[in-house]
């Protein structure tokens, strides 16, 4: 993860925060402008990371519901006032974008499916986010009215030629969406750490939720195609995730909701 060492008035943030920037080195580690990631280079290192009101809840509680079942870190606190706050232990390791892993294809491939059907068969009881299915479909629905659609977003992979393309798919199979598994939402490389090989956490899995497992499937597919820059990896992919829960025709599915966001 990029890092760039800066200085910050700690009178600016919850007086809970402030113990922990004593002594330590800060570095910005943001990588979108909806959100602030600050590292805080001490102990073992935190992640802070701040956004707008209300934005992090479900990032907050789907990460510790992650953290409970071993998968994801822990959530040191969460505040919500002005502004919504989430602390959380840095994870030991580096993504899957690390050259260690991206040199090594194939292994990182077999590895990245096996995990998955691994996450798919993870008992979901006390989800915080129980169907994730109803509202993948609601916001399709919702951003197909209000025009919303990106038709350069899967150009080399599963286009479509107009919006209304997309949503004819959806309408007509939309409701062939499962709702039962556990999702991380956003299956792709640099939401995956390992170290030296092991699986160590996943992150970003404010996404995630009890839904469709083509979901994870597709975001898989397509992380290693873009990732990689080969789409040479798809197949093998899921192979090694398993044929025997895998029903291809549903990636088109999967990609006409993704086309609305």
């Amino acid at each position: 993860m990029k890092r760039t060492k800066i200085d910050i008035d700690v009178n600016t943030y919850p007086d809970v925060f402030r113990p922990f920037f004593a002594g330590a080195e800060i570095y910005d580690s943001s990588c979108s402008p909806e959100a602030r990631v600050i590292f805080i280079d001490k102990d073992r290192g935190y992640y802070l990371k701040s956004a707008e009101r209300g934005t992090l809840k479900r990032e907050a509680e789907m990460t510790a519901f992650f953290h409970s079942k071993g998968l994801g870190t822990e959530v040191l606190e969460y505040l919500s006032g002005d502004r919504d706050w989430m602390l959380t232990e840095r994870v030991v390791g580096e993504d899957c974008t690390h050259p260690q892993y991206t040199e090594d294809p194939k292994r990182l491939c077999d590895l990245l499916a096996t995990l998955l059907r691994e996450l798919h068969e993870t008992d979901f009881d006390g989800c915080p986010m129980p169907d994730r299915t109803a509202e993948y479909l609601a916001t399709a629905e919702r951003n197909y009215k209000n025009g919303i659609y990106d038709a350069s977003l899967f150009p080399d992979n599963w286009g479509y030629a107009s919006a209304e393309d997309a949503w004819r798919v959806i309408a007509e199979c939309g409701h062939l969406l499962k709702t039962d598994t556990l999702l991380h939402g956003d299956y792709c490389l640099p939401n995956i750490m390992l170290n030296d090989w092991k699986f160590s956490k996943f992150i970003d899995v404010d996404h995630g939720g009890v839904g469709d497992r083509h979901i994870d499937l597709f975001w898989g597919a397509w992380s290693l195609f873009f990732n990689l820059k080969t789409d040479e990896y798809r197949e093998r992919f899921f192979d090694a995730y398993g044929r025997d829960v895998f029903e291809p025709e549903m990636l088109r599915v999967i990609a006409a909701a993704e086309v609305f966001g």
